[in-house]
């Protein structure tokens, strides 16, 4: 049993408390969470928590917001109420897609059209250059009109408007400086029509602008330090840079270990199955599970443009390995709509030739439609954790197993309230 602990457990995910508050051999804390009739979080907390090490535990599931700012406002009253230390426990840790600015589409491709593809003349083909760069304002295109021709025309129209002589002045015409006034563009432009220019000119699209996008995870790291945690307890962050923004402890727990242990206990002959990254951003967590038990490792690259119309499907997707006659592990930190695993698994299966397709996930959020989609894919098993409630989903999909977590954030509340190294958490096997 631990002393001096109080574990106070969110709405998100009252049955992983329950399970850590277990293995400690502890009671849950009390607390008091509700709403006011305008929509207000309310939380009070019953237990005195005065000198105490405190641990508020909420996962970034079901409503975000909500959770967001319960969790803030609890770790505020644990701080007012003259604790010791509070740490936040975010097994699913909210926002943590939106740590920097977001991934531009615009990539270059993995291959080229032929050379035949949307007819013969270069006008009508099908080409995968880069996008021009904004023109400047000055050089854009001007139907029927060359630069030699716009500036003759400016030229006359000069001769025409400001080279009148004033009544009564001796000075030649020859000798007068031209008195133009300053037009814009459109209006010189507007003055050639006559010479051939029939269509007006209109900003190109796409020219490299894009609308500023906020950084809703800095945010949301700023808050929960001015709230007053003092420590943060995660699960396999979306991304590893999100620590840097923290100005207090991080500990990023790894779901490695036990998406290994389901490997090597309950997939036969798995040495000779592949492990699969479905995307180039996972490469580095899946290559790390590929060597750890000395399987072969795959990758599945996403072109941003499709090299054909046709083949709608899988055009953005392109497997790079021979799994052919194997078994296929994808192995991902999340899968919200699930759509990334799905696509995968049928290129695995369809073209890849895989005689089977697992996929292992730390996070199962599974919004939307996302356990119907499963349902329906390719995959014969989905293998994620429960740091998301997954009582609800475990129902409606058959394909769906779950692994506790309860017992890993359990053993790192109890070595960080007594001061001891987690590192131990941290290995592979």
């Amino acid at each position: 049993m631990v002393r001096n602990i109080v574990v106070l457990g969110g709405s998100s995910h009252p049955e992983l408390v329950a399970t850590i508050c277990h293995q400690l051999g502890i009671p849950n804390g009390r607390i008091t969470l509700s709403k006011f009739a305008v929509g207000e979080t309310r939380v009070e907390i019953q237990d005195s928590v005065r000198g105490k090490d405190v641990f508020v535990i909420q996962s970034g599931c079901g409503r975000v917001n909500d959770g967001v700012i319960e969790l803030l406002i609890t770790i505020s009253a644990c701080k007012t109420a003259s604790a010791k230390r509070v740490t936040a426990v975010l097994p699913h840790f909210p926002y943590s897609r939106q740590s920097d600015i977001p991934y531009n589409k615009v990539g270059a491709p993995l291959t080229k059209a032929p050379a035949n593809y949307g007819g013969g003349a270069r006008g009508g083909e099908y080409t995968f250059e880069s996008r021009p760069g904004t023109p400047g304002p000055v050089d854009f295109p001007i139907p029927g009109v060359s630069h030699g021709d716009l500036e003759k025309g400016l030229s006359r129209l000069a001769l025409e408007r400001g080279m009148e002589a004033p009544s009564g002045s001796g000075t030649p015409k020859s000798s007068m400086t031209p008195l133009l006034r300053r037009s814009n563009t459109a209006e010189s432009v507007n003055g050639l029509r006559g010479s051939g220019a029939s269509s007006e000119w209109s900003p190109p699209k796409n020219t490299g602008y894009k609308q500023w996008v906020a950084q809703a995870g800095t945010l949301v790291a700023d808050l929960l330090t001015c709230a007053g945690a003092d420590h943060i307890i995660t699960m396999d962050l979306h991304d590893p840079q999100y620590q840097g923004f923290f100005d207090i402890p991080v500990d990023n727990l790894y779901g490695r270990p036990l998406l290994q242990r389901y490997i090597k206990y309950n997939i036969p002959d798995y040495q000779n199955a592949v492990i699969v990254s479905p995307d180039a951003g996972g490469a580095k967590r899946a290559t790390a599970i590929a060597d750890a038990l000395g399987m072969e490792f795959a990758l599945i690259h996403k072109e941003r443009r499709p090299t054909r119309i046709t083949d709608r499907q899988n055009a953005t997707m392109m497997l790079v390995g021979d799994i052919a006659g194997k078994v296929a592990i994808l192995v991902d930190d999340m899968a919200d709509t699930s759509n990334t695993i799905t696509r995968a698994a049928k290129l695995l299966k369809g073209k890849g030739g895989a005689t089977k397709v697992y996929a292992l996930v730390t996070h199962g959020v599974f919004s939307g439609d996302a356990i119907e989609r499963i349902n329906a894919s390719a995959l014969d098993r989905v293998v994620t954790t429960n740091t998301v409630p997954q009582d609800e989903n475990r129902r409606r999909c058959h394909k769906l197993e779950v692994l506790d977590v309860g017992e890993v954030f359990a053993e790192a509340v109890r070595r960080v309230h007594h001061g001891e190294s987690i590192s131990v958490l941290f290995r592979n096997e």
